[in-house]
């Protein structure tokens, strides 16, 4: 009998928390004037959900001005999506990529990146807790796990259920228990 690996397990480590990624916004707006670059990167991260390498792969073309989203080229074997961001954000994004004038719009290493992340990071927590934060809250707002698989380019539905799982079973503990 073939063993079933085991799933993916969700826990409060792996994602921001609310007041934690309160913290996150705020530091980056208060830093955004003095370090566009990195404050930019990391906002882009939290809003679109998009992997370490999916960042650093945006290309000044995958800018779409007429929708102001962005062109995500998924890996892992996920899909590539397309990602509506806040106008604000967008246009600081369209903005800063102009004005680098390179194909890339972040033009730093993976290493970079995880740097910048450690100097911003209001906790101590992985970058990818920014994609499982996008993940979490998406499906708080909506409650539909499909547009969560299709923001997140997952081919399996599966792979997005944990979010799904992890929600509801915190939102009815609390209700059973407190």
């Amino acid at each position: 009998m073939a063993s079933r690996s085991p799933q993916y397990q969700l826990n409060k480590n792996k994602y921001l928390l609310p007041p934690e990624s309160e913290r996150l916004r705020k530091i980056l707006t208060d830093f955004e004037l003095k370090d566009p670059r990195n404050c930019l990167l990391l906002s882009v991260a939290l809003r679109t959900g998009a992997r370490a390498q999916e960042v650093l792969n945006i290309q000044r073309s995958d800018l779409n001005t007429y929708d102001e989203s962005i062109f995500i080229r998924g890996l892992k074997n996920s899909n590539d999506r397309e990602i509506p961001i806040h106008s604000q954000v967008f246009e600081r994004l369209h903005r800063f990529a102009e004005k680098e004038g390179g194909n890339k719009v972040f033009d730093i290493s993976y290493n970079r990146l995880y740097q910048v992340w450690e100097m911003y990071r209001p906790v101590p927590k992985k970058f990818h807790s920014l994609r499982h934060t996008f993940a979490i809250e998406l499906y708080q707002k909506t409650k539909d796990i499909r547009l969560v698989q299709v923001a997140l380019g997952h081919r399996n539905i599966a792979n997005t259920m944990v979010y799904a799982n992890y929600v509801y079973s915190q939102q009815e503990l609390r209700k059973l228990i407190l």
